[in-house]
């Protein structure tokens, strides 16, 4: 059995090799010109900035006429499950017309493009990882500069995962933050700053899936120069020099 595992294991990192082979040399080009192509189309181009604007089906309610000069009552009266009458406070909260504040269909729809390709390249990164690990050679004295390139290229690739992460971290925020400011509209239909920040935070969050699909671009090409141009020492960051010795 314990040959058998070490077999699978083998064989595990067999292909892991031959896959972050192919990625360097195959996947990591396409996903350049891909992207690359992406950026500068009709989706994501900044003349579509106008239709980003999602219209807000809240409406705005006449104003009320206070007859009475005597201030309204703060306090609503709410029955409870005894019968008794408890004093609560709080605010009235409009009904949406619709039963539902849609999300911006246009965002959305670039970021159902954008959020699979962010997923895919930490998975890429992560096997780039693995890889150069499984590249080490055992710790020895002397000629280790083969291994800090490996060492070096290692931080780059754990930089880059972590700031490809935080794409993913952004695009909740976006959501999150959307939906407070929609809350406020619904409470506060009169106030229009409320309103209008809905359309910024829609158009700064447009710009930043635009930048998005770039940096992703820019962090294929980055990582496929830097590897292309130390494969050499990344493969075999140790050559025998036992021959110049004769």
């Amino acid at each position: 059995m314990a040959g058998t595992d070490l077999k699978k294991v083998e064989d595990f990192k067999n292909r892991l090799l031959e896959e972050a082979e192919k990625l360097v040399h195959t996947v990591f080009p396409q996903k350049i010109v891909e992207l690359n192509e992406l950026h500068q189309s009709e989706t994501l181009s900044r003349s579509r900035m106008p239709e980003v604007h999602s219209k807000l089906n809240i409406p705005i309610p006449e104003p009320l006429v206070v007859i009475n000069s005597e201030m309204p009552e703060r306090k609503k009266r709410k029955v409870d499950e005894d019968g008794e009458v408890n004093s609560v406070q709080g605010s009235r909260v409009l009904a949406l017309p619709d039963g539902l504040a849609p999300c911006n269909k246009h965002l959305v729809d670039i970021i159902n493009i954008l959020k699979p390709k962010v997923c895919l390249m930490i998975d890429h990164i992560n096997t780039l990882k693995m890889w150069i690990q499984l590249l080490i050679p055992r710790i020895e004295d002397g000629n280790n500069f083969g291994v800090s390139i490996q060492e070096d290229t290692l931080a780059e690739l754990r930089q880059v995962e972590s700031e490809t992460g935080a794409y993913l971290d952004q695009i909740s925020r976006y959501f999150i933050t959307r939906a407070k400011l929609i809350s406020k509209v619904a409470k506060y239909p009169h106030v229009e700053d409320y309103r209008r920040s809905v359309s910024e935070i829609d158009e700064k969050e447009f710009l930043n899936l635009r930048l998005t699909c770039a940096e992703l671009r820019n962090t294929y090409l980055s990582l496929y120069d830097l590897i292309m141009k130390n494969k050499e020492k990344i493969k075999k960051p140790r050559n025998s020099n036992a021959e110049t010795l004769y």
